[in-house]
Order: structure tokens, then C-alpha cells, then sequence
């Protein structure tokens, strides 16, 4: 029995495709569960989804000239991450209708590239759904340096942005560039979204940015638990839906986004309606007032 539970996971592996998935995945759930939380508790969900959407601009325009997708994936995220910024900063536009406005202007403009072919791209598509079995050795390493400037910097300015997603104006008081760190957190979000771009797909990347974080959000409320947490349930997603994949023939995006959500249920269930339904508050906090 025990011999049979241990192959039922090890066995995939024999694969190099499965272990470059695994990698990969691994890799998504460390950067999306923290960068996550930051999305989850600053109401930034709406923006995770525009962002993912507006590559398809990037990665359309990059792919019909024989250019890098992953680097026209990047460009266009973070172009639609400060693009926000700016004009929500510059104009009595709300922050969700600035994200609307870019949003839909970006994934219209890569509707448009991609109706000039005659022909079906399953290369262009498969970031579109996501093809997390066809990920390549240069992937993985585009994931890695990606994650790694992500996971530094936030290492490096975690307390500076945990005050400006939680207390923008103690921040400011203290002398903490608010507006610098506001564009930053939009760009950690499009940096994450494009680690996730090729494996999940556009269609779901939100997903493993917001669910594992609002998961991890039910259970705990301090922010470095949350974080933990978060990357946990993102990793166990991640290989569950994987194995499920393997086994069932399904596609691996959606499962791993079912599991994920079915985790979210099972986190709902056992907490107390009234805990669920509370926003994160002063004591799930208390970790940024121990770093003064």
C-alpha cells in the first residue's frame, strides 16, 4: 500500500517534461503566495486579472515578429502596471476604472494582433490557457530570475510595503516614498503574473495570485503566517492538480485551480462565519508595528 502511494507520486517524475512542470510550479506558488497576499489584502485582485489580460498585447506583438513572447509578456505587464499608476494618480479616475480603461485597451489590442494571422498559433494560445507540460529549460530560468528580483526586493523593502498596502499615511508620515512604493507593488503584481504566464495561462493566473492568499487569510492573521501559508497551499495545489493531470488526462491549469478553490472551501467551512467575513485588522498587523 505504502509502496503503491509513493510510486502513484514519484512515478510522473520519471518524465522531463513532469519535472520542469514541477519546477516551474514550485516556483509560481513561492513568488504568487507572497506577492498574493499583498494583492488580496490591498483590494488589488481586479488588478491581477487586468494585468494578465493586457500581456496578451505584449505576448501577440512580440510573437508576430519573431521576438521574445516572455519579454514582450514583461514589457506590456509592467507598461499596464504603471499605466495605471499614472493616470489614476493624474485625473479624478477611480483606481478600478483606470485599471478597466487600461485593461481592456491592452487585451483588445492583442485580440487585434492575433485576428491579422490567417492562421491558428497554438504557440500564441497556449498562454492564453496555459501549457504548464510544455515548458522549456529557458522558461524555468525566466521564471527563476523573475522570482528571484521579486523575492529580493520584497526581502528588502517588506517593511516599507506592508506600511503603504496597510497604512499609507502613517507611512507617509515616517518619511516612506508612498507613491514610489505603490507603482512597486503594481509592478511585483505584473512580474508575478508573467512568472505565471506560461504555465497557468492568462485565463487562471489570477486565480493562483488571489486563492491560496485568501485562503491563507481565513486561518491566520498575521502577515508573515499568511504569507507562509499562502505559498503552502499554493504549492500543494500545484502538485495535486499536477498528479491529477497526469492520471486523468485533464488539462493541468484548471486543475490545479480546483484544488486550490476546493482548499479555499475547506478553509471556509471550518472557520467561523464571523472570522471569514472580517478584513485583516490592526492585529494582523501587529508584525509591521514589531519592525519599528
Amino acid at each position: 500500500m505504502i509502496e503503491e502511494i509513493f510510486g502513484w507520486f514519484v512515478d510522473p517524475y520519471q518524465f522531463e517534461f513532469m519535472q520542469r512542470a514541477l519546477i516551474v510550479l514550485l516556483l509560481v506558488s513561492v513568488v504568487g503566495g507572497i506577492v498574493g497576499t499583498f494583492v488580496v489584502h490591498k483590494g488589488l485582485a481586479f488588478s491581477g486579472d487586468a494585468l494578465a489580460h493586457s500581456t496578451l498585447a505584449g505576448v501577440a506583438i512580440a510573437f508576430v515578429n519573431g521576438a521574445s513572447v516572455g519579454i514582450g509578456a514583461l514589457v506590456a505587464a509592467v507598461a499596464t502596471a504603471l499605466g495605471i499608476g499614472w493616470v489614476q494618480g493624474r485625473s479624478r479616475v477611480s483606481y478600478d476604472t483606470a485599471i478597466g480603461v487600461l485593461f481592456v485597451a491592452m487585451f483588445s489590442l492583442g485580440i487585434l494582433v492575433i485576428s491579422r494571422r490567417s492562421q491558428y498559433t497554438p504557440d500564441l494560445f497556449s498562454f492564453v490557457f496555459g501549457n504548464i507540460l510544455g515548458v522549456s529549460q529557458q522558461d524555468i530560468w525566466g521564471a527563476l530570475i523573475l522570482g528571484t528580483a521579486t523575492l529580493l526586493f520584497v526581502g528588502v523593502f517588506r517593511r516599507e510595503l506592508i506600511m503603504v498596502a496597510y497604512d499609507p499615511s502613517t507611512a507617509a508620515t515616517v518619511g516612506v516614498p508612498v507613491n514610489f512604493f505603490r507603482y512597486a507593488l503594481l509592478v511585483l503584481i505584473a512580474v508575478a503574473v508573467v512568472v505565471a504566464l506560461k504555465g497557468i495561462g492568462i485565463v487562471l493566473v489570477n486565480a493562483m495570485l488571489i486563492v491560496p492568499a485568501a485562503t491563507a487569510s481565513l486561518l491566520f492573521r498575521q502577515i508573515n503566517q499568511i504569507m507562509l501559508l499562502a505559498v503552502c497551499i499554493a504549492a500543494v495545489s500545484s502538485v495535486i492538480g499536477l498528479h491529477v493531470s497526469f492520471y486523468a488526462n485533464v488539462a493541468t491549469s484548471p486543475a490545479i485551480v480546483l484544488v486550490a478553490c476546493g482548499m479555499f472551501v475547506v478553509a471556509l467551512v471550518t472557520v467561523s462565519g464571523r472570522r471569514s467575513s472580517l478584513p485583516l485588522t490592526e492585529d494582523a498587523t501587529s508584525d509591521r508595528v514589531d519592525m519599528s
